[in-house]
C-alpha cells in the first residue's frame, strides 16, 4: 500500500527523484525508478532493499563512462529495392506479407535486380524468413554500433556477467571488408578527382622536364632529319615519352583497381594530356561495384547472421539490463555513505543522519518513540519511549533541518532505498505530513489554512508521524500553547507520533507533561562572529534561542548610534561587548 504525504513531504520525495534522475546517463533508465514508488509494505521494503544490497554491490564507477555509451541497437523491417523474390504462385501472399521486398512469380522481371533470391532453385535459395531475405537489417544496426558492443562486453567483465557482445564483434569483423568498399564506393568521385589530378601532376612535370632536356644539338640533328624526310627517328624519341605517361596511367589504374576491388580501365589512352575521365565512365564503373557489392553484403550479412542470430534475443536482454545499471549505479552514487535501515515497530531513530541537500552538514541522531537498544546517542539513556516531541532552541540551529532530514529519511525508507544515517530503525508509515514553516504568509487566513491543514492530519487512525514548523508564527504566542497543546493531546490519545518546532517550549511543557522537549542550543561566536551552534539536540532539555547572541553579533558589527542602542539592549541581558 501506498503511504499518503501531504505537499511538503512530496515535495521532499520529488527532489530525492530528481537526484537520482539527474545521475542517470540513458533515457529509459527511469523506468527502472518508476519501479521505487513509495510503499509501506514491510515485505516489499524488504524485497527491494535485498535486490538494492545485490545490485548495488556489482556496479562500480568506471562503469559510468561505459554505459554512457551504450546506444540503443534497433533492427527494423525495411523495404529493400535492391533485390526481388521470386516465388511460386502458391507463395506470393506470404511472400508479401513480410513486405521486405519485390516479390514476383515471373523469371523474366528479376534480371534487372542485383540481388535475386528464390524458392524455386534460381539465384539464391532462400526460406521466406526476413532473416534470409534481408540479413542486411540485422547486421548493419551492429555495424554501425560497434562502440555499444564494445561497451557491453567491458561491462560484461565488471560485472562477472557473460556478455554475447564480444562473439558479436569477432563475427563482425568479417565485415569490415565489405564495408570499406562501401566506404570506398561512397567516395568515388573524390577518389577519381585526386587520381586526376595527380596523373596529371605527374604527366606535367615529364612533359616539363622533357622540354627542358631536348639540346640546341638534338634539335639541329632532329631539322636535318625532317628536310630529308626521316620522321622515323623523331617518332621513336618522342614514344619515349608516351610510354612513360602510359605506364603512369595503368599505374594509377592497378591501384584504383586494389581499392575498389575491381579491374578498372578509366582514363583514355588517346587524349594523353589533360588526362580526364568522362562523367558517364565513372557513372557506369559505380552502377557495377554497386551490383557486385550489394550482392557481396547480402552474402556476408547472411553468413554471419547464420552464426550470431540466436545471441539478438540475448544482446536485447544486455541492453535492457544496462538501463537497471545504470540506475543502480545512479543510486549508488546518491546514497554514497548511507545504510539501509531496520525495520521497526514503535518509532522512528537514526545515528548520525546527514541532511541530503545541505554542504558537509553536521551528523544528527535523533529518536521519536520507542528507542532501540542499539540506540547509543549522547543522552539518549535519559528518555522515555515518548511519541511527541518540542524540539527547541536557538534561531538558525538546525531545528527545521531536522524535521527536513526525518522527512528524508522516511521517504528514502518507503522507497526501499538506504538511508542518510550510519544505522537506522523505522516503522513502515500510513501516513507522513510535514508542516514547513511559510515566513511570508501571516494573518487570520493563514492562520485558519494552516489549522484545518493540522487538523485533517488528525483525522482516522493509523501510523501516522506529523511534522510541524513553528505554528506559532501564524498566531499569537497564548493562543498557540492553547492550540498546540490540544492539538498534540489529541495526537497521543491516538497513537500518533509528532514532532513540533516551538520557541514555546516551557509553556508547551507545563501544558503537556508527557511530551518530552529536546534543545539546540547557541553557544557563542566565532570570530566571523558567526552562531556556534552544536546541531545535535540535547535530549530532555530545553534550548534556549540566546536572542543575546544576535544583539551581541550586531553590537560588534554596528557603529555610532546603532552600536550604542545595541549595546543598552545587550545589557539587559546582563552582558557587554
Amino acid at each position: 500500500m501506498r503511504p499518503k504525504l501531504n505537499p511538503e513531504a512530496r515535495a521532499v520525495h520529488r527532489a530525492i527523484l530528481s537526484e537520482v534522475r539527474r545521475r542517470l546517463s540513458l533515457p529509459g533508465s527511469e523506468a527502472h525508478l518508476e519501479r521505487f514508488s513509495l510503499t509501506n509494505d514491510p515485505d516489499e521494503i524488504r524485497r527491494r532493499q535485498e535486490y538494492l544490497r545485490e545490485g548495488l554491490s556489482k556496479v562500480r564507477p568506471e562503469m559510468r563512462d561505459l554505459i554512457s555509451k551504450v546506444k540503443p541497437i534497433r533492427f527494423q523491417r525495411e523495404f529493400l529495392n535492391d533485390r526481388v523474390l521470386l516465388v511460386d504462385e502458391s507463395e506470393v501472399e506470404e511472400a508479401e506479407s513480410l513486405n521486405l521486398c519485390h516479390v514476383t512469380t515471373d523469371i523474366e522481371e528479376v534480371r534487372e535486380y542485383p540481388i535475386v533470391l528464390s524458392t524455386l532453385g534460381y539465384g539464391v535459395d532462400v526460406e521466406l524468413k526476413p532473416h534470409e531475405i534481408a540479413p542486411e537489417l540485422y547486421i548493419l544496426p551492429l555495424w554501425r554500433n560497434r562502440e555499444t558492443l564494445e561497451a557491453l562486453a567491458r561491462i560484461g567483465e565488471l560485472t562477472g556477467e557473460r556478455s554475447v557482445a564480444p562473439r558479436m564483434l569477432g563475427a563482425l569483423r568479417e565485415f569490415e571488408e565489405v564495408m570499406g568498399r562501401q566506404k570506398v564506393l561512397e567516395s568515388l568521385d573524390e577518389l577519381i578527382a585526386e587520381k586526376e589530378r595527380e596523373l596529371n601532376e605527374r604527366i606535367g612535370e615529364r612533359l616539363e622536364n622533357f622540354s627542358l632536356t631536348l639540346s640546341g644539338k638534338e634539335l639541329l640533328s632532329f631539322l636535318a632529319q625532317l628536310r630529308e624526310g626521316n620522321y622515323e627517328a623523331i617518332f621513336r624519341h618522342f614514344s619515349d615519352v608516351e610510354e612513360e605517361i602510359l605506364e603512369l596511367i595503368n599505374e594509377a589504374e592497378r591501384d584504383l583497381s586494389d581499392r575498389l576491388g575491381i579491374t578498372v580501365e578509366l582514363f583514355s589512352r588517346e587524349e594523353l594530356y589533360p588526362i580526364r575521365v568522362p562523367a558517364e565512365r565513372v557513372e557506369e564503373l559505380r552502377n557495377l561495384l554497386e551490383r557486385e557489392l550489394v550482392l557481396e553484403r547480402y552474402l556476408r550479412a547472411r553468413e554471419i547472421l547464420d552464426r550470431i542470430r540466436e545471441l539478438i534475443p540475448k544482446l536485447k536482454e544486455e541492453l535492457e539490463r544496462v538501463h537497471e545499471l545504470d540506475f543502480l549505479l545512479a543510486v549508488k552514487e546518491f546514497t554514497a555513505g548511507f545504510s539501509f535501515p531496520e525495520i521497526w515497530s514503535g518509532g522512528i531513530a537514526f545515528l548520525r543522519g546527514r541532511h541530503l541537500f545541505i554542504e558537509n552538514p553536521q551528523p544528527v541522531s535523533y529518536v521519536v518513540g520507542k528507542r532501540p537498544e542499539e540506540f547509543n546517542a549522547p543522552g539518549a539513556e535519559r528518555i522515555d519511549d515518548e511519541d511527541v516531541v518540542i524540539l527547541t532552541g536557538a534561531n538558525s540551529g538546525g531545528k527545521t533541518s531536522l524535521l527536513e532530514l526525518i522527512t528524508q529519511v522516511e521517504v528514502l525508507f518507503h522507497m526501499g532505498f538506504p538511508v542518510p544515517a550510519e544505522r537506522a530503525w523505522l516503522e513502515p508509515l500510513d501516513e507522513l505530513f510535514f508542516f514547513r514553516r511559510k515566513r511570508s504568509v501571516y494573518g487570520a487566513g493563514a492562520f485558519e489554512t494552516a489549522l484545518k491543514s493540522f487538523v485533517r492530519a488528525l483525522r482516522g487512525k493509523g501510523r501516522k508521524l506529523i511534522l510541524i514548523d513553528e505554528f506559532e508564527a501564524i498566531t499569537e504566542p497564548g493562543a498557540a500553547v492553547k492550540i498546540i497543546g490540544e492539538l498534540l493531546k489529541v495526537a497521543r490519545e491516538r497513537g500518533f507520533r509528532v514532532v513540533i518546532v516551538s520557541h514555546l517550549g516551557e509553556d508547551l511543557k507545563k501544558e503537556l507533561p508527557f511530551a518530552r522537549v529536546d534543545g539546540i542550543e547557541a553557544k557563542g561566536l566565532d570570530e566571523n562572529l558567526n552562531l556556534i551552534v552544536d546541531r545535535q539536540p540535547v535530549f530532555g532539555k530545553l534550548g534556549r534561542s540566546t536572542p543575546e547572541l544576535i544583539v551581541e553579533r550586531l553590537a560588534r558589527k554596528a557603529r555610532g548610534r546603532d552600536r550604542e542602542i545595541y549595546e543598552r539592549i545587550l545589557a539587559s541581558f546582563g552582558r557587554s561587548v
